[in-house]
């Protein structure tokens, strides 16, 4: 009595990465309440900068009680706009002057001063979405059919297999990058990729990227860049850069976007422009994830059209587009927030790579994004994905830390997991990486078992049910 959609199983909730997440729900670490639950290092959440926005807030109250020229303006704010947005903030309204639509010029400011004002972002060429996720999903619809495909380089965040694929059911085929040249996308990887789906018998509409890369935390560097517009010239496709990250760039080489890339060598008025198309949103560098902001941006007029007409079924609330105008409007915060949260992120970084490093495990050199890409290859059993599994488990269950094993991100080469940083204090980093030391110390001895998991928590003890795929793990925890 359903519908196919309703029960297919091509969600991607099996993944590695959503099963850690649900343990972490039924577990989570408290300071105070559950100092023994699981720390989760899985999120890629920004939380090192809250307290620059609640200092704005602050001082402008007035913005949060929705106060304009001394006149409440809530009613305003309440009806129901049209998909396009409010025309306010493109041009000032003569009678309520409110800078309602975050889908213009606001934003697309703030976009271009992430990337050191090299680009430009006509505000007609923008469409708002609820979020990246919905930004990635309506792209896809946009440009591509049920039964085609699109080629994402690996590893790339286990997400994609659900946004990109479930409702779509647009196909992704793996461009495999490897650790011998620090999984830096080639010529080669893609020929191979485009390849693999002729045989496969996929038309191929185009290739997905994350500049900067989810979960590796590097930026692509102007040689990638040139590969992959070359490629996608060759072979008349679309590219899709999720530019989600590009605010968290702290450390050398700086964020070169695909459209600053594509600018050197290819006039405007050429059809490689109408191909390219932006995908960002303020989860990341502003930590908002919950205010659901994301945008699309492309040169290509249709796919504007068709992604504005499908935004009404993911329209951001009036609320929240008054509010993050207004930040955002405030140009002289802005310079000052994206400066400081990318020092707090850089400094975050080093603190978890010592950590890693006092514990004997290394990470890929990253200059950006809120995790490491964690090489525990020595620490496996065997070199394949099955004691990555078997290692991923008792990280989860034993030691207490949600992290996601690069299987769930498409990596061809097994004990590599993608570890986040930037979702918790600095105290409970610390004790995550305590909690990974001893891990690692008692392995190295020989001796890991279940009381290595208890001298990490207190001493009263309950059991912990771990469902690892169709396997159920229980193991007995002291909390």
């Amino acid at each position: 009595m359903l519908s196919r959609k309703a029960t297919c199983h091509s969600h991607g909730q099996d993944s590695s990465y959503f099963l850690g997440l649900q343990e972490y729900e039924k577990n989570p670490y408290h300071e105070v309440h559950n100092p023994s639950g699981i720390i989760q290092m899985g999120l890629a959440e920004n939380q090192l900068s809250f307290d620059l926005i609640e200092s704005w807030l602050s001082r402008n109250s007035d913005r949060t009680n929705f106060i304009e020229n001394g006149r409440s303006i809530f009613r305003d704010l309440a009806l129901f706009q049209d998909y396009h947005g409010l025309p306010a903030f493109k041009k000032a309204d003569e009678n309520l002057n409110l800078a309602v639509n975050i889908n213009s010029q606001v934003l697309a400011e703030f976009v271009e001063e992430i990337r050191g004002n090299k680009v430009r972002f006509d505000p007609n060429k923008l469409v708002l979405t609820a979020g990246a996720t919905s930004a990635n999903e309506t792209l896809i619809f946009c440009l591509a059919e049920p039964g085609e495909a699109f080629l994402v380089p690996t590893p790339y965040y286990p997400g994609f297999d659900r946004d990109l694929k479930w409702r779509t059911e647009v196909e992704i085929v793996p461009v495999h990058c490897s650790s011998l040249n620090h999984f830096r996308l080639t010529k080669s990887a893609l020929e191979e990729a485009y390849q693999q789906a002729q045989k496969l018998k996929l038309k191929v509409k185009g290739v997905l990227i994350t500049n900067p890369s989810n979960p590796l935390g590097t930026t692509m560097t102007k040689d990638e860049l040139h590969h992959l517009i070359t490629f996608a010239v060759a072979k008349e496709i679309h590219i899709v850069s999720d530019e989600i990250y590009s605010g968290t760039v702290f450390d050398s080489p700086s964020f070169v976007s695909v459209i600053e890339a594509a600018k050197i060598k290819y006039p405007k008025d050429t059809t490689l422009w109408s191909r390219i198309h932006i995908v960002y949103s303020l989860s990341k560098d502003l930590g908002l994830p919950g205010f659901r902001v994301g945008m699309i941006y492309s040169n290509n007029e249709a796919v504007i059209s068709a992604a504005t007409k499908m935004s009404s079924f993911g329209l951001v609330s009036s609320q929240t587009q008054y509010l993050l105008s207004k930040i955002l409007g405030d140009r002289k915060f802005t310079k000052y927030y994206i400066k400081e949260n990318q020092r707090r992120v850089k400094k975050r970084h080093e603190m978890f790579v010592l950590g890693l490093k006092k514990a004997g495990i290394r990470c890929l050199k990253s200059n950006a994004g809120l995790f490491c890409w964690v090489d525990m290859r020595h620490l496996l059993r065997t070199s394949t994905f099955d004691a990555e599994m078997e290692l991923w488990k008792k990280i989860v269950c034993e030691v207490g830390l949600n992290i996601s094993p690069g299987s769930s991100c498409h990596c061809s080469e097994p004990g590599w997991f993608r570890v986040c940083f930037s979702n918790m204090s600095k105290e409970t980093l610390n004790l995550s990486m305590q909690r990974i030391k001893a891990f690692v110390d008692s392995i190295n001895g020989g001796r890991y078992g279940q009381n290595d998991a208890r001298s990490l928590c207190s001493s009263r003890s309950k059991k912990v049910t771990c469902y690892m795929g169709f396997i159920i793990v229980k193991i007995c925890l002291s909390t």
